[in-house]
């Protein structure tokens, strides 16, 4: 969860565009200056709430998500350097995303249950909403919320809403874990 939050917090530092939740999460700690990280938190709690009508079922690998990431987010955000000029905030933007990616690769190869936000995605996916749709959906309208309460959106947003899939699918190999049992 480490790297992930690493990741999510070198896009906030590079000052180039938040991720689409992070969004939102900034927009709400500058509405009430409670760290961004813990507005990660908040709302991966209030998004699993959410889950109890679609029937979703939480694992270890949610809850440690639903927090570890907000935790390391902010832990990084306190020695992350401010980026000098366009290259320094381009490179800590890159850094940020194929971490957030590599990070993403290993919590869900590991099998030990989706993130809050995976899983209300999936769980209206299973009541008949295209998979499509539900992500497009839910990420537009935190990204909608966050800009209306002044988070930061810029090319960021754009390259990480466009980046995220396919490099997290190429990090998913390396770190599947097998959960078959041999026989």
């Amino acid at each position: 969860m480490y790297l992930f939050g690493l990741g999510l917090a070198a896009q906030v530092a590079s000052g180039l565009g938040a991720a689409p939740w992070d969004v939102l999460h900034q927009g709400l700690h500058l509405r009430t200056g409670w760290s961004i990280g813990t507005w990660v938190i908040i709302t991966g709690v209030i998004v699993i709430l959410l889950w109890i009508p679609l029937r979703q079922r939480a694992g270890l690998g949610t809850l440690l998500n639903a927090t570890g990431i907000g935790v390391a987010l902010d832990v990084s955000l306190l020695w992350l350097p401010a980026p000098d000029g366009l290259v320094g905030q381009v490179v800590l933007l890159v850094v940020g995303i194929v971490a957030v990616a590599a990070g993403g690769g290993m919590y869900i190869g590991a099998g030990l249950g989706p993130g809050p936000r995976d899983g209300l995605m999936t769980g209206l996916a299973e009541r008949g909403m295209s998979i499509s749709v539900a992500r497009t959906l839910i990420e537009v309208s935190v990204v909608a919320a966050g800009f209306v309460l002044g988070g930061t959106v810029g090319v960021g947003t754009l390259v990480f809403a466009l980046a995220i899939g396919p490099l997290t699918q190429l990090f998913l190999p390396p770190f599947h874990v097998d959960r078959r049992v041999a026989g």
